[in-house]
């Protein structure tokens, strides 16, 4: 008798979410400059200033005083743009947002805290300004030059002001709960809300940022239910992160620094994230040069603006996939 196997059932491979789940799509993109007072920036904001786009190239649109526009520097775009030779041109871009200094104690309040912290909310990215470079002239709000205390101290804050978001929105769902209790669907949907908060406030206690818990390790601590949640939530420890060393221009010639090393295995052990180091000193000092005098002088001391680099990573950062339209009418 002769008996027909069955073809082995195909094993369904489910996608692990990562880090992108976390945010919610936008077309504009916004990153936030942060970083305790005296390192260095306001420097690096005024340099990024200095390759805004013009405001009248956004009509109907306000643009903040502290905030600035500038292009996305890419290759393929320019190609695009030569091929085609469009009657239109829409550059990628990035809005930088110069976001007031933070300092220890800013969840509760002290500094700028509040006016700071809704700031931040707004954006879809975060830079952290690192100083690594030693000036006795500028003071640093702390005493003393240590970017992994300074790095400490804001990741603090900002899980600190997290915190506290999440445990307001628990308190509210608390006030509901007789509502919620009116039929099945809301029950369910107010006590997974419910379990969601506890979830993220037990996780934020621990020291650990939001985004840490999902694509890390061997298994996601945030469900996608959850993800739903925090997505609404916008938390400031969920955002995508992206470290600038600020050096002295000597160290910057030479690539070399005490704190890189303790940055980097702060960083690696905090979820990782694109570090770069700079020297404020160094583009604010390029920054007036005309195009052959910038050369020249790059040349002679075997340096370069990293500007575009970091415009360049920080849009990636927040933005991990991005589509061209090209034709003779537009390239966008």
């Amino acid at each position: 008798e002769h008996t027909r196997s069955m073809p082995p059932k195909k094993e369904e491979v489910v996608e692990r979410l990562g880090p992108w789940a976390l945010g919610k799509f936008s077309s504009r993109l916004k990153v936030g400059i942060v970083g305790l007072p005296n390192v260095g920036k306001s420097t690096l904001y005024n340099c990024l200033t200095n390759c805004a786009i013009p405001a009248e190239n956004f009509p109907f649109c306000t643009i903040e005083p502290n905030e600035t526009r500038v292009n996305v520097p890419d290759e393929r775009f320019e190609w695009l743009v030569d091929k085609y030779k469009p009657k239109s041109i829409v550059h990628p871009y990035l809005e930088v947002v110069d976001i007031a200094g933070l300092v220890k104690g800013a969840a509760q309040g002290a500094g700028l805290g509040n006016s700071f912290l809704s700031n931040i909310r707004a954006v879809d990215g975060i830079i952290h300004a690192m100083r690594a470079f030693e000036d006795p002239d500028i003071v640093h709000v702390e005493d003393k030059v240590d970017p992994v205390r300074d790095i400490e101290i804001i990741t603090a804050e900002l899980r600190e002001k997290d915190k506290e978001f999440v445990q307001s929105r628990l308190s509210a769902l608390m006030k509901d709960k007789a509502k919620a209790n009116s039929n099945p669907a809301a029950k369910k949907e107010w006590e997974a809300e419910v379990a969601c908060c506890e979830k993220v406030i037990a996780w934020l206690e621990e020291g650990k940022e939001v985004r840490r818990g999902v694509g890390e390790g061997d298994a996601d601590y945030w469900s996608t239910k959850d993800i739903v949640y925090l997505n609404d939530m916008m938390l400031l420890t969920a955002k995508p992160v992206m470290y600038l060393i600020n050096l002295s221009e000597t160290d910057f010639r030479r690539k070399k620094n005490k704190f890189l090393k303790p940055i980097h295995d702060w960083v690696m052990a905090h979820g990782g994230g694109p570090m770069i180091p700079y020297s404020a000193a160094f583009e604010s000092e390029i920054m007036h040069m005309e195009g052959t005098e910038r050369e020249e002088f790059c040349k002679e001391g075997g340096v370069t603006s990293v500007l575009p680099k970091i415009i360049k990573t920080a849009f990636t950062t927040i933005h991990l996939i991005y589509f061209f339209t090209a034709g003779p009418d537009e390239v966008k």
